[in-house]
């Protein structure tokens, strides 16, 4: 399998990164960052990008991949409703455009728990709505994960936000996941599919074990 990475700089894809590239059903990674990802590793390219608006649309070296598991943004705090937007609506959605139609690809994107289009919150209401028009994207399938609390991979440095206080949601029944789990999930929907497109903590729990 090769994967396309967004987001090795944040927590989230950091830690999909590293779990992906332990993974024996990934063959290759092309982590797409504004910045490079101080991780090296034989089955890593890294396509350096500053503005993933600028991306042309079917870009030559986003073609040849599998699946693309969409981990970058960033919360909305102190940001503008239209800032905000921009960032999750717009360039995912320039994102996918650039990868162009592929009728084997697989989308996966990380939107978190809570994203719903009927919330009051206009966090919320955005990656719902990021999350149904990738479904109206030209792929095999879209897929909208949303974990809740997570624990980091071995060997992760970034752990800025949730990250650093994953511990508060372990003892929750049913709220948290691993950053392995959640990598795991991402492999078996590109590989096997599922039943559901919008992917919530139980869900996860269920796909990682089809790829141990």
């Amino acid at each position: 399998m090769r994967v396309i990475i967004t987001g090795a700089t944040g927590f989230v894809g950091e830690g999909i990164l590293l779990a992906s590239l332990d993974r024996p059903e990934i063959e290759k990674v092309l982590s797409v960052s504004r910045r490079p990802s101080g991780i090296s590793h034989p089955k890593l390219e890294e396509y350096i990008v500053e503005d993933f608006m600028t991306l042309p649309l079917d870009d030559p070296k986003l073609q040849g991949y599998d699946g693309c598991f969409f981990c970058a943004g960033r919360s909305n705090i102190g940001m503008s409703r239209a800032d905000y937007y921009h960032l999750s609506y717009h360039i995912t959605m320039h994102f996918a455009a650039a990868i162009g139609a592929q009728p084997n690809f697989v989308f996966i994107y990380v939107s978190g728990a809570g994203t719903s289009e009927h919330s009051r919150q206009f966090w919320s209401q955005t990656k719902a709505k990021t999350e149904r028009e990738l479904r109206e994207m030209p792929f095999k399938a879209a897929y909208g994960f949303r974990p809740a609390g997570m624990k980091p991979y071995k060997g992760q440095k970034r752990l800025q936000g949730w990250g650093k206080y994953h511990w508060l949601f372990t003892w929750i029944p049913g709220f948290s996941n691993t950053i392995e789990q959640v990598a795991k999930a991402m492999i078996s929907c590109v590989q096997h599919g599922y039943n559901k497109h919008i992917i919530n903590v139980k869900d996860i729990d269920i796909l990682s074990k089809l790829c141990e």
